[in-house]
């Protein structure tokens, strides 16, 4: 057998065995909340077109299963039936599957979709949602220039 397909083997061992742990492993975080930010200025930016907030914010029950709203900007905000004060923070928990629909003053004329979804089942279901996960890591990553 040649170097080259032992290495080809090899690697291929090690991509089944990582897809394998994925679809298995149970998942665990360090925190069971996704932060929503009120940026800054952000009933500045209402007239601008350009929404503050995301259209869609998901959530895993047992995983991510807790929304902290966290206004940054000068003046308070309303999420649904929340006001979230200036400079402070409110958690809304969600303990059952489902969509629900928020209406939100940093976007007006929008609604802001939180999709609770269950924990996925071992095997290809949470193997699934470790990919869009990461995928949705990659996606929210901040995009900076280079420094010169």
């Amino acid at each position: 057998m040649s170097l080259l397909r032992r290495v080809r083997w090899t690697v291929a061992a090690i991509l089944l065995a990582l897809l394998l742990w994925a679809a298995v492993w149970p998942l665990r975080y360090p925190t069971r909340e996704r932060t929503v930010d009120f940026p800054r200025d952000a009933t500045v930016l209402k007239g601008s077109g350009a929404p503050p907030l995301p259209a869609e914010i998901r959530l895993t029950l047992g995983v991510r299963d807790v929304l902290l709203l966290r206004n940054r900007d000068l003046s308070a905000h309303v999420f649904g039936q929340v006001l979230v004060l200036p400079g402070r923070e409110f958690r809304l928990p969600f303990e059952q599957a489902g969509d629900f629909l928020f209406a939100a003053d940093a976007a007006p004329g929008h609604v802001v979709m939180v999709r609770v979804l269950p924990q996925p089942d071992p095997g290809l279901p949470r193997l699934g949602w470790r990919l869009r996960a990461l995928l949705d890591g990659v996606r929210e990553l901040p995009v900076r220039a280079p420094e010169e």
